[in-house]
């Protein structure tokens, strides 16, 4: 295929919250009055009614996707001002509490409850999600195999979740720990075909593990309903230009697969639990952490490893346009992340509200 039709989509998870105490707060059905009503295909309930989703259109480029993605925060922001409230990208809430939040009065998320009780109820935690379109159904697994490496190196770009319940975690990336209490997480399977995946999920149905395929939340996952490869592995992420930048290195990277899949060639496959070692350390250190080149048996810089992919995928960035997009990954190398801007703000202030504070005002940066 052409990598020049490779369409691309986000979905991001918000926190809203009160300006007054810098808390979470249950509003998401005040939302969803008014003016949210004529978008209600792109801003919907989430889990929690502290949550607000927003998914973009389907672009046919990177910079059709920033002006959706500024579209939709524009309209959450006119929306959070008018009812007074302010709303904030991030993976975790620095100390609100899961106990204290109210669960949406949907049914898929009753029986979300019923089946996973607590481990459902502290999901107090907030993604982003990356759709990348390919038609063809075995096109999408294979690449689903091979940029599987590669995860730990995206979710250290896209960290933004170091606090919870008012602890600094030691870690940049949270929010994944709380979401790997759910089943069938983490990095996903290999398959040799589509028809070898859809085996494996009506396998799940028959045994009554799941009602359907949407249950399986793996950090990259075949979209049970759209022809896109989802990758799900990222915190949410913080400001405009990290977003496009992740979701840009994103496309360049499935590009890359397909053309060496086209020249019979790909990515070297690793074992699962290998790939896992590395997912653990971006959790745990993300931009500033060593991860393991595998091929080399040697622990490596995440910094040199994502500039050395950079390189790689200088052609593809021709292809696509988007040097510029994909140019902004070395500002997160030099600056940091929001995980890491946030525990300086907190150095700085020792205040949690004070991160929020940092973090409502980031959300909004280039709108």
């Amino acid at each position: 295929m052409d990598v020049t039709d490779l369409t691309i989509g986000i979905e991001e998870e918000y926190q809203i919250i009160d300006p007054q105490t810098r808390e979470l707060t249950s509003y998401i059905s005040e939302f969803l009055k008014g003016k949210a009503m004529l978008f209600r295909d792109q801003v919907k309930p989430e889990f929690l009614q502290s949550q607000i989703e927003t998914g973009s259109l389907v672009c046919r480029n990177v910079k059709e996707l920033r002006k959706e993605v500024k579209h939709l925060r524009s309209l959450v922001g006119e929306i959070a001002d008018s009812n007074n409230r302010r709303f904030v990208a991030a993976g975790t809430h620095p100390f609100s509490r899961w106990e204290d939040q109210v669960i949406t009065n949907k049914a898929r998320y009753r029986v979300l409850v019923g089946d996973l009780q607590d481990v459902a109820r502290r999901l107090l935690v907030f993604g982003m999600h990356v759709h990348i379109g390919i038609p063809d159904r075995d096109l999408r697994i294979d690449v689903m195999n091979q940029i599987a490496y590669f995860m730990p190196h995206i979710l250290s770009l896209s960290t933004s979740s170091p606090f919870w319940l008012g602890r600094n975690t030691g870690l940049k990336s949270y929010r994944s720990v709380v979401f790997q209490d759910l089943p069938r997480t983490g990095l996903p399977e290999y398959f040799d075909s589509a028809t070898e995946y859809d085996e494996f999920v009506q396998t799940l149905i028959k045994t009554h593990c799941i009602d359907e395929a949407t249950k399986i939340w793996w950090d990259i996952r075949p979209h049970p309903k759209f022809p896109t490869l989802e990758f799900r592995i990222c915190d949410c992420t913080t400001k405009i230009d990290e977003v496009i930048a992740i979701a840009a290195l994103l496309q360049a990277m499935v590009a890359k697969l397909i053309q060496l899949r086209e020249n019979n060639q790909s990515w070297r496959r690793y074992r699962r639990a290998l790939i896992a070692e590395n997912k653990w350390r971006a959790v745990k250190a993300g931009i500033d952490g060593d991860l393991l080149d595998w091929g080399k048996e040697k622990e490596v810089p995440l910094r040199s490893l994502v500039e050395e992919l950079l390189e790689i995928l200088g052609d593809v960035l021709d292809q696509l346009d988007t040097h510029e997009e994909v140019d902004y990954i070395r500002t997160i190398l030099k600056e940091g992340t929001s995980a890491d801007r946030q525990l300086r703000k907190y150095e700085e202030t020792e205040s949690f509200e004070a991160v929020v504070d940092m973090l409502a005002d980031e959300t909004m940066l280039g709108l």
